[in-house]
């Protein structure tokens, strides 16, 4: 009776990409969403933005389209082609959202009220995408069952409150939170990956 490779215990021997390759991805999900955090936790303290906080907000943006390809790699042959299309999508919003840190350098907006108003509807529309795509990220990698249920969840966790909270006027200091909470997902997903040497990962 022939196994489907998805229902195979994830071995070394069905994971997409080798050692090396898994430590690269392990750390930048990591360093990458921390990042990410740090730089929310920046703009808080300060009132608004700084030329330090969103230059850190740009490097932690950048990679983070190569992390979430390198997340799926990671999966592979467990992980379906939902995974793969959700892990583009979430990519193609970052780096609309890398620009977007490029042009509030440029024009010197001060806060994301300020940069809201020039680029509102673009940047929901990319919002969007974001969403979609970490959904459809999520849920492939809880059928895929290779990273522990908390990782996901707290991934699937985080994008859902940040879409409650895109819909319902409610203070941004939430919807950080929600980024804060999907990034930890993230960073689970790294932490489970750096740990990994030899052995197959810990789905339980």
């Amino acid at each position: 009776m022939s196994i489907d490779a998805r229902d195979a215990p994830a071995t070394p021997h069905t994971r997409g990409v080798d050692a090396p390759t898994r430590r690269l991805v392990a750390w930048g999900a990591i360093l990458a969403p921390a990042l990410h955090t740090l730089t929310d936790a920046l703009e808080w303290a300060q009132g608004g933005f700084s030329s330090l906080q969103l230059w850190l907000n740009y490097v932690a943006f950048v990679p983070l389209p190569a992390i979430l390809l390198g997340l799926y790699a990671c999966q592979r042959p467990r992980i379906s082609r939902l995974g793969l299309a959700g892990a583009l999508l979430y990519g193609f919003a970052f780096v609309y959202f890398a620009y977007t840190t490029l042009y509030t350098l440029a024009t010197e907006a001060a806060t994301y009220e300020q940069l809201w108003d020039q680029l509102g509807p673009l940047y929901t529309a990319h919002g969007a995408l974001m969403v979609a795509g970490g959904a459809a990220f999520g849920v492939a990698t809880a059928r895929a069952k290779v990273f522990p249920a908390w990782t996901w969840s707290l991934f699937l966790l985080g994008l859902g409150m940040n879409l409650v909270l895109a819909l319902v006027p409610l203070p941004e200091l939430l919807q950080t939170l929600g980024t804060t909470v999907r990034n930890a997902g993230l960073v689970g997903m790294g932490v489970v990956l750096a740990r990994d040497h030899t052995g197959p990962l810990d789905s339980s």
